[in-house]
């Protein structure tokens, strides 16, 4: 790693100290995603050879107008802070139009801020001062029935390609995720990777965030439909669960498990749930059973 990707541990370091003074609680700070704080210090030391993941964590805030504690969850790169933080923030006092109001001004205001300097404190303070606003707007949105029955949602269908997937703890990781966000589709699992979430458009955006992170690399979101409702969304799904797909399968069973599924077989599903469409958008050429 260069010199200035070393000082930005360096910085992320000082600034998770400076964290754990300001919130000496261990429930007010939770690290996750397989961090280790341990792993960066002994990286720095020069006793580690591997760059450590990334830092992810979640710092949960008290606010005076709160009943309970707002979370803020932290990813950083290890480019960070010269490169802006992933921040998301979750309260049970929202509802999911003022979450996405949220995070999208939290988002604006992190941007504002100069590049270089930690700012992980200041999106706490920004965070402390605004979210009772946010609150307000929820309960007012929350009281006036003949609105919410005019609400208008985004029923949204996600196509994700990745070169492969394997890993029994990733495949757990999107099954887990599909199934607590209550979206439908499948997970065609091996070689190559295919998703398909369908659902309320912001739990499909918790979900592609969700799994892409930290170290995700070959993956993409090839093909995206979305539609506007008023009313239930069931009516729109092709999918009446979220299932991992196993088709018959060749190739390598070696150590690497480098094996590639039958593309007819997959062909033939999306046939039977009237989407063989998009067989060409992520392969670039016509199915065949």
């Amino acid at each position: 790693m260069s010199t200035g990707g070393r000082e930005c541990l360096e910085l992320q370091l000082l600034e998770m100290e400076m964290l754990f003074s300001m919130f000496p609680s261990k429930e007010d700070i939770v690290i996750n995603g397989g961090t280790s704080l341990s792993s960066l210090r002994s990286y720095l030391e020069g006793t580690y050879e591997s760059p450590p993941p990334f830092l992810q964590f979640s710092i949960f805030v008290k606010t005076e107008n709160l009943k309970d504690k707002a979370e803020l969850q932290v990813h950083l790169p290890h480019s960070y802070p010269t490169k802006e933080p992933q921040l998301f923030v979750r309260s049970s006092a929202l509802d999911k139009l003022q979450h996405n109001d949220l995070n999208k001004c939290l988002a604006t205001y992190v941007s504002s801020l100069d590049r270089g300097d930690l700012c992980i404190t200041n999106a706490i303070q920004w965070l402390t001062d605004n979210i009772s606003s946010y609150v307000e707007k929820s309960k007012n949105s929350n009281g006036n029935e003949a609105d919410a029955k005019n609400v208008t949602m985004t029923f949204r269908r996600m196509w994700i390609y990745s070169h492969h997937i394997y890993r029994q703890e990733l495949k757990k990781k999107i099954l887990d995720c599909a199934k607590r966000l209550n979206l439908t589709g499948f997970c065609l699992t091996g070689k190559p990777g295919v998703i398909c979430i369908e659902g309320n458009k912001e739990q499909c955006e918790e979900f592609w965030r969700d799994i892409r992170y930290p170290n995700w690399k070959h993956i993409s979101c090839k093909h995206t439909e979305s539609v506007q409702v008023t009313d239930s969304m069931d009516a729109l799904r092709l999918f009446q669960t979220f299932e991992e797909l196993i088709f018959e399968a060749h190739g390598d069973y070696g150590l690497r498990n480098d094996y590639h599924m039958d593309l007819g077989q997959f062909f033939e599903y999306l046939r039977q749930h009237q989407s063989d469409h998009i067989f060409q958008i992520l392969f670039g050429i016509e199915g065949k059973s």
